[in-house]
């Protein structure tokens, strides 16, 4: 039985009926939740935003947007102009995806964005939750939509716990799927609502339970907010990591006009050989080129 069920039909109305029409009052007003957004400004910005602040995506978004408002425009330019373009929101691999899904995008859906889940699982780079969410809020589909913020909210107000698991489970995937109201379009808007919820009331580090708008019916708070006790949470180092020398390379190319000499990344990292190490990684993973007489540029 899922967990809206359990509370009852009243009881799953009223959860419904105040976290929408909290997020009806308290949701940022970011420009891919516009009505006239397009859904491929929707796909790119739930691309940008994995694992990046949404603070963070917004100017980058709208940049892109601007110079490549649909797919056709995107398919049109180099990839190279794609990992420029990504500034520094990281994983500049997502950039090269992007690319990719917007050819696809024009050779196989004349330039648009699939309506089906299935055809967005096709697409470079979408996984299931990116598939779900596009079906979601740009084409009001009834689909279940799970991010961190969406598991946190779950873990506290139905489970009783401080923090979700460090892995999404089938269990979490099936509570979701319970609570989405029946309605397609108020289960599109439920799903951005919790996830808006988790990121600024329901918040990982100090919740601000006196500000959420189902505060009485949160099995966490009930139980009287016990610490979390499952496996440790281990968060993701930056300094000295492949992942820091990876993007002063990147960083590098993007900021130069012409190509560089190999020499011009070889201080990238305190390590040569870990600069060699990913370097080498970055022509792997085709993006950084190398040319002629030694020399490095973005790819295209």
């Amino acid at each position: 039985m899922s967990a809206a069920a359990e509370a009852g039909p009243a009881g799953a109305e009223l959860l419904h009926d105040r976290i929408l029409d909290w997020y009806a009052i308290h949701a940022r007003d970011l420009p891919w939740r516009d009505p006239q957004c397009s859904p491929w400004g929707i796909l790119v910005s739930e691309v940008m935003a994995q694992q990046t602040p949404l603070a963070r995506v917004e100017p980058v978004w709208r940049t892109w947007m601007h110079r490549w408002p649909t797919p056709a425009a995107l398919a049109a330019d180099t990839p190279g102009a794609a990992v420029r373009a990504w500034d520094r929101l990281g994983y500049p691999r997502r950039a090269l995806r992007l690319h990719e899904t917007a050819t696809v995008l024009v050779e196989r859906f004349d330039g648009q964005v699939p309506h089906d889940e299935a055809e967005l699982l096709t697409l470079p780079g979408v996984g299931a939750y990116t598939a779900a969410a596009v079906a979601a809020f740009a084409f009001g589909a009834r689909t279940t939509v799970v991010d961190t913020n969406v598991r946190r909210v779950q873990a506290r107000l139905v489970t009783g716990v401080e923090h979700a698991a460090p892995s999404l489970t089938r269990a979490e995937s099936d509570l979701a799927t319970g609570l989405l109201p029946e309605q397609d379009a108020r289960a599109a808007t439920w799903n951005v609502a919790v996830m808006e919820l988790g990121a600024l009331v329901c918040t990982a580090r100090s919740p601000r339970c006196g500000d959420c708008p189902v505060l009485d019916q949160c099995a966490w708070v009930a139980r009287g907010r016990p610490a979390y006790s499952g496996l440790p949470r281990r968060g993701q180092p930056w300094a000295g990591t492949d992942r820091q020398v990876r993007g002063e390379i990147i960083q590098r190319l993007r900021e130069s006009a012409e190509p560089l000499p190999l020499a011009a990344v070889g201080d990238a990292g305190p390590d040569p050989a870990q600069v060699d190490r990913c370097l080498a990684g970055l022509i792997h993973d085709g993006l950084v080129e190398p040319l002629p007489g030694g020399r490095l540029a973005l790819p295209g």
